[in-house]
């Protein structure tokens, strides 16, 4: 019986790609995914039956890697990071009946920045996007409010696109009512891939130009600090 794996192949680099993953990869018949995401992994891919689609045809993509499944062959509908996290799981499981579906999970860009920063995230936390293509705005800064007022270390998602341009500003307005402006922030471009960039700042002195679709902000709380070059969220462990 043909099965329909939903895969998150991590930041995009293959040695961050975890083995299962791999593996479902090369024994697919059928490869489904965003064009881009298709290029990070082209030289697992060859030979396949590669299906893509631009940067919104997400609806698009998961209807074909179901009826590719209902003709009987094994296919792989790839997001980078975990298909459960902003990802193409739940579409799928929710429009997906009568076939076999499986959910691979993958490094997130959280993690992936994090590890790069440091340790930011090494206590309570959420994700939160700024793309308000899916999400009502208000939503969005009810969600900041809530984070800032919580004391979570917040990383943001989708901070900035040509539509958007002044979201990251307002977010980061917003959780200036609840967060000292020094506190430190970790901002990593292309994290786990080519082309890799981080910088760390302070809530007050973010480069805005600095940061695009590929990038990510891990925001601390009130007890993360710098340690030369790394950000560190104490868990509250006794030394």
């Amino acid at each position: 019986m043909a099965k329909l794996s939903i895969i998150g192949i991590g930041p995009g680099s293959m040695e961050n790609m975890t083995i299962r993953a791999y593996d479902t990869i090369k024994n697919a018949d059928v490869i489904v995914g965003y064009r881009f995401y298709i290029d990070l992994i082209r030289d697992l891919v060859q030979g396949k039956e590669i299906i893509t689609t631009g940067m919104r045809g997400e609806m698009e993509r998961c209807g074909m890697a179901v009826e590719k499944v209902r003709q009987g062959f094994d296919t792989a509908l790839i997001s980078t990071g975990d298909a459960g996290l902003y990802g193409m799981a739940g579409p799928v499981l929710e429009m997906a009946e009568g076939i076999d579906v499986e959910v691979i999970p993958g490094v997130t860009s959280a993690f992936a920045a994090a590890a790069e920063l440091g340790a930011p995230i090494m206590h309570d936390f959420c994700a939160i996007s700024l793309s308000d293509l899916l999400t009502p705005w208000d939503t969005i800064v009810k969600r900041l409010r809530c984070a800032g007022e919580g004391d979570f270390v917040i990383t943001l998602y989708n901070p900035k696109s040509k539509g958007r341009e002044g979201h990251l500003k307002k977010a980061v307005d917003i959780l200036l009512e609840y967060r000292k402006a020094d506190t430190p922030v970790g901002i990593v471009r292309n994290a786990g891939r080519e082309g890799k960039e981080r910088r760390i700042t302070t809530l007050r002195d973010i480069d805005y130009d600095f940061v695009d679709m590929k990038t990510v902000l891990i925001i601390g709380n009130d007890s993360t600090y710098r340690k030369g070059d790394r950000i560190i969220t104490p868990r509250g462990y006794r030394f």
